[in-house]
Parts: structure tokens; C-alpha cells; sequence
């Protein structure tokens, strides 16, 4: 994918209506701390476009990010660690909940998982629910470049195992330090765009 313009088209918030878009949809879930901005700004080739946080749970709305006039790169509000009210982070649930059950253009989920670390309670259920919805997520193995290349392999495995995740579903490594993992992320997400919906 050549990125010719990008821009943050809409923010939607609990509250919000979801907007009604022609463009096709690639949405990214994933712990607040778990890199899930640094990921989006590596695939438009941009440095702050999506707004890391020095504390997690910065995103707090669905953001759509406008990919050449092509598709809508969407963060959804990250899970776990943001230190807010119990009911606000329920609202967000509602939120995703309602994205992910009406929205029609929504070609693919990436789920974005630390890979240094089993998987936590909060990402299994997002991976469970994911597919209850009637998604297939990719899984994103995030922050690569922390570990030797020779330990990736069995943390990998642990992931696989820890999220049981079904035969068949794409894992692929990613560092936002190193960019590795980029081209194999877009060369999927054009590939589930252009299927028929």
C-alpha cells in the first residue's frame, strides 16, 4: 500500500451515532498499553497522526483514520489497564459491541496482543468475543523487537496456546521500532478488502 494522504476523518464517541461510511473498514483492538497507536501511525507512515499515550487508555472514542480515500484504518478504545470508572469502560464495551455488530463495511479485525506476555484474561475474552461476532481476528504479535529473535518462536506458541486460538488464524510478529511486520499486515489487509463482503 502506497500511502499518498491520510487523515483522522471521524472520532466517535459513546454517545456518538456510527457514522454510515461508503469506505471499507480494517479495525484494531487491543490492551490500552499494548502499542495499538505506534501500530496504526507505522502503516500510514506517519509519527503522531494516531496520539500514543504516556498513560494507557488514551483512546477513549473509535477514531477513523482515512487511507487514500480507499479505507478507514478504525482504533477501537483499548481494554484493561486505563485507570477509569468501572461504568465508563462498560459504555466503552457498548461501544465496541455496537461497531462491531452494525457495521457493514468492517472487512477485518486485528487483535494486538504484547507478545512478551501470556495473554490476559481481558485479551481472551476480546479474542472470544471478537469471534462471536462473527469476526475471524489476525492476531498482532506487538513489540517483537523486545525479545531475541530466537525466544520469538516459543512466545508465539505460548499466544497461540493461551488465547486457543482456532487452526488456521494469522499471527504475525510486529515491531513499531523496526517496522517488521508492516508489509506482511498490509499485504493481509488488502487482500480481505478486496474480497466481496
Amino acid at each position: 500500500m502506497v500511502i499518498k494522504n491520510v487523515s483522522l476523518d471521524i472520532v466517535c464517541g459513546v454517545t456518538s451515532t456510527l457514522p454510515k461510511t461508503e469506505l471499507p473498514h480494517i479495525a484494531f483492538a487491543g490492551k490500552s498499553n499494548v502499542g495499538k497507536s505506534s501500530l496504526i501511525n507505522a502503516l500510514m507512515n506517519r509519527k503522531s497522526l494516531a496520539r500514543t499515550g504516556a498513560s494507557p487508555g488514551k483512546t477513549q472514542t473509535i477514531n477513523f483514520y482515512n487511507v487514500n480515500d480507499a479505507l478507514y484504518l478504525v482504533d477501537l478504545p483499548g481494554y484493561g489497564y486505563a485507570k477509569v470508572a468501572q461504568a465508563v469502560k462498560e459504555q466503552w464495551g457498548k461501544l465496541i459491541e455496537r461497531y462491531l455488530q452494525n457495521t457493514k463495511e468492517l472487512r477485518a479485525v486485528f487483535l494486538l496482543i504484547d507478545i512478551r506476555h501470556d495473554p490476559s484474561a481481558n485479551d481472551k475474552t476480546m479474542y472470544d468475543w471478537i469471534v462471536h461476532n462473527g469476526y475471524e481476528p489476525i492476531i498482532i504479535a506487538t513489540k517483537v523487537d523486545k525479545l531475541k529473535r530466537s525466544q520469538v518462536p516459543k512466545h508465539v506458541k505460548a499466544l497461540k496456546e493461551g488465547l486457543a486460538l482456532r487452526p488456521g488464524t494469522a499471527v504475525i510478529p510486529f515491531s513499531a521500532e523496526t517496522k517488521q511486520g508492516r508489509e506482511e499486515i498490509w499485504e493481509l489487509a488488502e487482500s480481505l478488502l478486496f474480497e466481496p463482503a
